[in-house]
């Protein structure tokens, strides 16, 4: 039989805002690239020529609630 041995309190250790902004404006840009490409990336906004990531994502737009034809 074993004993279970609870391991001390520990409180949290606070993360500097220096370290997380780097990564919160990372994140920003993705959301950004994703959201223009799930949402504008055809017609004469299109930065890609053909309808290939159009037709790649369609789906994707309508469920997300982009029209697109």
């Amino acid at each position: 039989m074993t004993d279970i041995v609870l391991a001390p309190h520990t409180r949290p250790v606070p993360v500097p805002a220096g370290e997380i902004m780097p990564w919160a404006v990372f994140g920003s840009l993705l959301l950004l690239v994703a959201i223009y490409f799930v949402g504008a990336e055809q017609g004469a906004t299109s930065l890609i020529p053909g309808m290939y990531v159009h037709e790649f994502l369609h789906d994707g737009r309508h469920l997300l609630g982009f029209p697109c034809h």
